[in-house]
């Protein structure tokens, strides 16, 4: 391994040139904040600019980094320590593993202080991430804790006509608390409070909006429908559903036997999206609420909380994401009524259900993003700009079943300019060819990438700057687009998946250029 490869491609990680052991909270803040997350690495001998300088004495250094940490962290963290050379030079690598006892503290000047990782800094942590550390280190949920409410001055009446309706079974008294919705002295725990008819948990609302245009200030009358639901989980759940439905619409045409439905969002991809939010959302975030925003080229639903393990949802394959409930009492419950699945399938259920719809094609793959407070879902509207004359279920279910046939460019060369001749349409058509040159060819070679419409904007605005010759890493895709570390990893991984990046060898790992 080399220490060049891993800066360029993880934020997990902090650098100190040397041991500052009268300043030890310069480097146990970060020591504290990878305990209390995802883990990480430091490096003792890079220095801020991550030029490789070195250690002098890298055993006397190991002695003191071990002592220091024995002193002042609280509890101490499981740690992995390591010699490393590189150009001739001694570094010590200190791996730093997820805890299970959270939350880590720093001991020192007269106070404890538990730190969190945002980005590429180790930070307080607050009030709410405090709760949610101290959470997980007693191995508890905020869902399965005791509420001050009585189970006796609450009806559940809409979770006791759903569950029959759905389950076919009556919800027994006894059932309250064999599913976690009542402990043993008779309160609600905060799961069963959610579900309460009036459910005395304010901060749980769902509000709804149907945006007239493509944002949230198109200049006009900026919404067209907008509501607002409050109480149990299944109220939510069922108004937002019917919110959706209400402000969609759903194509059909006759078929040789029957009729093709066409709705602009899956059904069952928007239901299951909404139950997710509503479920999975962080209720320890007092101050926000799940969201629906409906626009005419795609609906987005942002929901409290990232995922629940601190990972970035963009940076997995969503196909096989384990399943790791924040609220389990409450998952439960849903999946026992059959809105969702005991294992973790959320995310392959949305875009299977897009992958069979008419008018389904790449770039409109529903998008998932989080961060580490926030959820975001974008379902974009098949029918947009597609008019019904349009639509073929021949042609779909080909572009669907069968590969597009695509015939490879055939370069030739006119004196000293290379072109490329690209057969597409024309190839078919009338045998005509267009000459493209290499900024037209790569345009071409975006849009045909299976990315969303926004991402494509996003490559284009990139290779703008850079052009195909220039080399460039993590750091100027962030510079240049404008976003933070993570969606800009996610951004270069999207481009190496449809070979529109090739990676350059001779500058260390992390370094890309163009492929036309």
């Amino acid at each position: 391994m080399f220490i060049s490869d891993f800066i360029g491609e993880s934020n997990e990680y902090d650098k100190k040139l040397t041991l500052e052991e009268k300043r030890p909270k310069s480097w146990l803040k970060s020591v504290s904040a990878f305990a209390n997350g995802k883990g990480g690495v430091l490096f003792f001998g890079v220095a801020d600019d991550e030029t490789l300088v070195g250690l002098t004495d890298p055993r006397r250094v190991s002695e003191k980094i071990s002592e220091i940490i024995k002193i002042r962290m609280d509890p101490i963290p499981q740690t992995d320590m390591e010699f490393h050379e590189e150009n001739g030079k001694q570094f010590i690598i200190l791996r730093i593993l997820p805890g299970v006892e959270t939350p880590y503290y720093y001991v020192g000047d007269g106070s404890r202080t538990a730190f969190i990782r945002i980005g590429n800094e180790s930070v307080p942590a607050g009030v709410i991430e405090l709760k949610r550390l101290v959470l997980r280190g007693s191995n508890q949920t905020y869902d399965s804790l005791s509420s001050h409410y009585s189970y006796e001055k609450y009806a559940f009446t809409k979770l006791r006509s759903v569950y029959r309706q759905r389950t076919g079974k009556e919800l027994e008294e006894a059932d309250f608390i064999s599913f976690g919705l009542v402990d043993e002295k008779g309160m609600l725990t905060n799961a069963g409070a959610l579900l309460a008819d009036e459910s005395p948990m304010r901060h749980s609302r769902l509000f709804c909006t149907r945006w007239n245009g493509l944002d949230k200030a198109s200049g006009v009358m900026e919404a067209l429908d907008d509501k607002e639901f409050s109480g149990s989980l299944l109220i939510l759940l069922q108004g937002g559903e019917e919110f959706v439905k209400n402000n969609t619409k759903k194509r059909w045409k006759k078929t040789s036997d029957g009729r093709l439905e066409m709705p602009d969002i899956p059904e069952r991809a928007a239901l299951e999206c909404i139950v997710n939010g509503l479920i999975h959302r962080d209720y320890l975030e007092l101050g926000s609420e799940v969201h629906i925003d409906i626009f005419d080229d795609r609906m987005e639903i942002y929901s409290p909380g990232g995922m629940y393990d601190g990972t970035f949802v963009q940076d997995l394959d969503t196909d096989y994401v384990p399943s790791r409930r924040r609220n389990p009492i409450i998952a439960d419950v849903f999946s026992r009524m059959n809105y969702m699945e005991r294992r973790g399938s959320g995310f392959k259920k949305i875009k299977d259900d897009y992958h069979r719809a008419v008018n389904y094609r790449p770039e409109l793959e529903p998008e998932f993003y989080s961060d580490a407070s926030s959820f975001w879902v974008t379902l974009y509207n098949l029918n947009y700009n597609i008019s019904i004359e349009e639509v073929s279920a021949e042609r779909q279910k080909q572009l669907f079943e069968d590969e597009k046939t695509v015939v490879s460019n055939e370069k030739q060369s006119f004196g000293d300019g290379k072109t490329v001749i690209l057969n597409k349409k024309q190839l078919f058509e009338d045998e005509k060819t267009v000459i493209l040159n290499k900024k037209q060819l790569f345009e071409n070679k975006v849009n045909e990438s299976r990315v969303s419409i926004l991402t494509k904007k996003k490559i284009l605005q990139l290779y703008g700057q850079l052009s195909d010759d220039m080399c460039f890493s993590r750091t100027d895709v962030m510079r240049i687009i404008g976003i933070t570390s993570s969606p800009a990893g996610e951004l270069i991984k999207k481009m190496k998946k449809e070979k529109l990046i090739v990676p350059v060898v001779g500058h260390g790992k992390g370094r890309y250029r163009f492929e036309i």
